[in-house]
């Protein structure tokens, strides 16, 4: 009996590969996975990428003096051996006052200043650590989350599959972009308050859980139908022939089927969380000055856009790299996995 459940279950590779190789699914996988260039590529970028991120408080430290989440507005530098203010007026016959440009010295406002006087560059990195922390969190909340959620309703069925199920049905009626923001709008005022837990309005805490909540039902309905599916296949029914328990087949048969498809969502959510977190975060709901995030960044520099165009260009190609190497990623784990 226990071979008959073995060849029947989904996570199983197919017979020609056993016959090659006798490699488990995973083995199978990784090879696939590490025979495509672009997602070597991917990976590489998403390395780099985070690197930099984590390396932001060695960079800060690297400055000569340079403020990261202070205003410096009154304040000079060093240029070409000469003290110049940091924001100047009438540069390049802008009207008020523009931001030093980009000195290209990594330790003199390389990528320039942004309109209170702070480097760019410093802030671009401390940005990229909150986008990536943001989007990290919130997509392994919303997987593990929705994932858990989608098999209950999948495999126990009956009141509790249509209560869930209608919970996700309202999540997903209402637009992302219009549900983060006004849940957004809501608890950047007064922060969150759960009886003994309390998180202030500016901690990017608030802006995670906002993303992982509204990105739950677009993971537990797949999973749902996928957990459903399963319990009609052989190797279920053959578990449930032979008296086995509901929890021995959930570990055994239910998740081991379901983990490739959450595997292949996280980098997915990744992608989406760390866009709507910079889509928040530039409309002033999200990360909060003097924190920085991508998003936050590039509202810094719409202002300098003709004069300082660095100041939003940058970051907006930071977002666009790491959003589409995730992207990738997942699209490799998905072939790789043989997720439909």
């Amino acid at each position: 009996m226990s071979s008959a459940v073995q060849t029947s279950n989904l996570d199983d590779p197919p017979s020609h590969v056993h016959g090659e190789a006798g490699q488990g699914p995973w083995l199978v996988a990784w090879h696939k996975f590490r025979s495509k260039p672009a997602a070597w590529i991917a990976v590489a970028v998403i390395f780099l990428i985070t690197a930099a991120a984590i390396a932001a408080p060695l960079y800060a430290q690297w400055l000569e003096g340079l403020p990261v989440f202070r205003s410096n507005i009154s304040g000079t530098t060093m240029l070409n051996g000469e003290e110049v203010d940091v924001l100047q007026s009438g540069v390049d016959g802008a009207v008020g006052v523009t931001p030093i440009g980009p000195t290209w010295d990594f330790t003199n406002y390389f990528l320039g200043a942004d309109s209170q006087g702070r480097d760019v560059m410093a802030r671009l990195l401390y940005g990229g650590r909150n986008s990536l922390v943001i989007g990290g969190s919130a997509a392994l909340i919303c997987c593990f989350s929705g994932g858990l959620l989608g098999v209950i309703a999948g495999f126990f069925g009956g009141i509790l599959d249509t209560v869930l199920s209608r919970l996700f049905d309202i999540l997903w009626a209402f637009p992302v972009y219009l549900l983060a923001i006004s849940l957004s709008i809501v608890l950047v005022q007064g922060g969150l308050q759960f009886g003994p837990i309390s998180v202030d309005p500016d901690s990017i805490v608030i802006p995670t859980l906002i993303i992982a909540l509204i990105y739950i039902p677009y993971v537990a309905r797949p999973i749902r139908a996928q957990t459903a599916s399963l319990k009609n296949r052989t190797f279920v029914k053959a578990s449930i022939s032979v008296g086995a328990s509901k929890r021995h087949i959930l570990i055994k048969d239910v998740i081991p089927n379901i983990l490739p498809s959450l595997l292949v969502y996280v980098p997915i959510m990744i992608a989406l969380s760390m866009l709507i977190e910079a889509a928040l975060s530039f409309l002033g709901v999200g990360v909060q000055d003097p924190q920085a995030s991508w998003g936050t960044i590039i509202n810094d520099g719409l202002s300098l856009i003709y004069t300082r165009p660095a100041v939003a260009l940058v970051p907006g190609l930071c977002i666009a790299a790491t959003a589409i190497a995730f992207n990738i990623l997942g699209d490799a784990l998905r072939d790789s996995l043989d997720v439909g």
